[in-house]
């Protein structure tokens, strides 16, 4: 194997399994960092991306972006990482560095081109970017973020994405003592988003449709676990909440929604669904002045504040773990929702 090549388990077409594969690491320079993949968390947005539920995939594709590995190798300009760290990359692996988001550490929201870790092309070399259902990764040191010693790998993984795409909004949206957050949907990121709103001394509800998960929401932290299907469970949380973090949202559903908000509520949107939204009542949206909002992952110095956060405040993922050569099993039992309640996979 050429030190230009790693080993990634590649799906080669739509509806192809994964299989082994030597690909071309992105070219080398003084910024890069190269590590070994101790594991990566397995995402629905890998599930969108191999299904080409968002748009097309350019195979063949390395799928992953909650990255955890040794680092190997870095370049001359690379001096807050060294070789031998533990660290993370998430979503987003380059950006324009010169707009006005860039310039205030909001990479995630380049104007030119905020670079995904997979199914993209650096701007300046063309290469393709390459997950981290891998046994290497290569990529630019500005993405790369320190994994807080406390945390095992399998632990840290899911933050990248997941976590700081719960942990961001929140924060933004100014969640804090006095709020009362109802989270839609208590799974991969409904769990992550329970644990924050506690953590930042916010009464917390979430809904979902799944009974036995009412011992899991309260050890989760959970004031109250509500069934959607259950009216006489939902209406005495009408026009209580200040926020609604939704991980899941039914398009059907939308006037229930926005009738358990406050006025002047906040709906945040983390569901990305594939069809567009749909049957949102416009005269109770302006008669109650709710705001509706969506985040997108987070920048790399938000990712390391979400970590650091979490590290903190006792925030952790429930994981389920499996060997990385079993990933196409893994992708089933995500697709089937079974993970209680993020799925990793490990080197």
């Amino acid at each position: 194997m050429s030190e230009d090549t790693f080993t990634g388990y590649a799906c080669a077409s739509k509806g192809a399994p994964l299989e082994p594969m030597q690909m071309k690491f992105c070219s080398w320079s003084d910024d890069m960092v190269q590590m070994d993949v101790i594991c990566c968390g397995v995402c629905g947005t890998d599930i969108h991306t191999l299904d080409e539920g968002w748009g097309p995939t350019e195979f063949p594709c390395v799928c992953g972006h909650e990255i955890v590995g040794k680092v190997t190798k870095v370049g001359n300009n690379v001096k807050r990482i060294k070789v031998g760290d533990r660290c993370g990359v998430g979503c987003q692996v380059a950006s324009c560095g010169e707009c006005e988001f860039c310039k205030k550490d909001m990479e995630n929201l380049c104007e030119k081109h905020a670079v995904w870790s997979f199914n993209d092309r650096y701007d300046d070399t063309k290469d393709k970017t390459y997950g981290g259902f891998a046994k290497k990764w290569r990529g630019h040191q500005n993405f790369v973020v320190k994994i807080p010693d406390e945390f095992s790998s399998e632990v840290a993984a899911s933050f990248l994405c997941g976590g700081v795409t719960t942990y961001a909004p929140l924060k933004r949206f100014n969640v804090g003592p006095g709020s009362k957050v109802a989270v839609l949907g208590l799974g991969g990121l409904g769990h992550f988003g329970v644990q924050w709103v506690k953590a930042m001394g916010a009464e917390v509800v979430a809904f979902d449709v799944i009974p036995d998960k009412v011992n899991d929401a309260k050890k989760l932290g959970c004031d109250e676990y509500v069934l959607m299907q259950k009216e006489e469970q939902i209406e005495p949380h009408y026009n209580s909440f200040t926020h609604i973090l939704a991980t899941k949202i039914v398009n059907k559903c939308w006037d229930t929604y926005l009738k358990m908000l406050k006025k002047n509520g906040v709906f945040i949107l983390c569901d990305i669904p594939e069809e567009p939204l749909s049957g949102i009542p416009p005269l109770v949206l302006a008669g109650k002045q709710i705001t509706i909002a969506a985040s997108f992952i987070g920048s790399p110095s938000v990712i390391q504040e979400c970590l650091d956060f979490a590290s903190k405040h006792n925030v952790r993922t429930w994981v389920n773990t499996f060997p990385m050569e079993k990933i196409n099993e893994v992708i089933k039992f995500v697709r089937e929702a079974k993970p209680r309640y993020r799925a990793v996979v490990m080197n």
